[in-house]
């Protein structure tokens, strides 16, 4: 498909951050969008975006016996979906010991399994098609860590990992995926959109402290642009080989980077152990 072609969008999360970047990029491009938001309000900000190409649909992502219809009557009105871009979700900030498990339940339900009943819904129609792209918006936490926001790396990891497993199975149908990892961008990941758990324990202080005043001093201030981010992905899919994961940011590589040393270090200092696991 040439970069001029029309395609259909569906972009979850459309209402804020990397999705509303992504909406405004794909319908100034001559694209069609298809967004998921939350409110009356926001869907009519949305579709005052363009007055035909741009379609609000207010679904919540996690409720998840919704999404199959909701995604069939759009479809069936619209047209059937090109790209699908998860870009919902939000983050939670706080000590694993002092977090409940319904926030880690609501993390996942967010982050991870509304972004997986999203792929459920557009993947038959793509491999019928025998096309189509799937980005799903990771971050740097879902291939590094950092205390203080365990729910939201494990979330990002598990997006990970069932990105690139996907892409195994689906390369076969012409059908594309591509997890997109960002580092600190612009958007209200770190400010009203962010989770915060009551911190309590003074033990953690050292750690936790320092990290939860830094971030919430940065929000607003971060270095990326979710508008460049937009640009970047609009050519991604017209890549005939896109990258199965693309990190995105100067803080992002460089955490990355450091990162995969790290583990390849760790990995060789216990390589004669890793390898003294079989009978004799």
């Amino acid at each position: 498909m040439s970069k001029s072609a029309q395609r259909i969008f569906l972009i979850t999360g459309a209402s804020s951050g990397f999705g509303r970047a992504l909406a405004e990029a794909a319908l100034i491009a001559g694209n069609t969008v298809i967004g998921t938001v939350r409110s009356d309000s926001a869907k009519a900000e949305l579709e005052g975006l363009h007055a035909h190409r741009a379609h609000g649909v207010l679904l919540d992502v996690s409720d998840f016996d919704s999404i199959d219809a909701t995604i069939q009557e759009v479809t069936e009105r619209v047209g059937p979906i090109d790209v699908l871009v998860n870009s919902a979700g939000y983050g939670h900030e706080g000590i694993l010991e002092e977090s409940p498990l319904e926030e880690l339940r609501r993390q996942f339900d967010v982050n991870v399994f509304g972004a997986v009943a999203m792929m459920k819904a557009v993947l038959p129609s793509m491999r019928i098609r025998r096309t189509g792209h799937i980005i799903n918006i990771t971050s740097m936490a879902g291939l590094v860590t950092f205390p203080g926001i365990s729910y939201y790396c494990g979330s990002k990891f598990a997006l990970e990992g069932i990105s690139e497993a996907l892409e195994q199975e689906v390369r076969g149908f012409g059908i594309k995926v591509s997890a997109v990892a960002p580092g600190a961008f612009r958007t209200d990941w770190a400010g009203r959109s962010m989770v915060r758990t009551e911190h309590n324990i003074e033990d953690y202080d050292p750690v936790f402290a320092p990290i939860r005043r830094a971030r919430m001093a940065k929000d607003g201030k971060q270095p990326g642009n979710p508008a460049k981010v937009a640009e970047i992905l609009l050519d991604l899919i017209d890549e005939a080989d896109p990258p199965v994961h693309l990190v995105l940011g100067d803080d992002a590589l460089s955490v990355v980077r450091a990162k995969i040393s790290a583990l390849s270090r760790e990995i060789d200092a216990w390589e004669s152990v890793s390898k003294s696991t079989g009978f004799s």
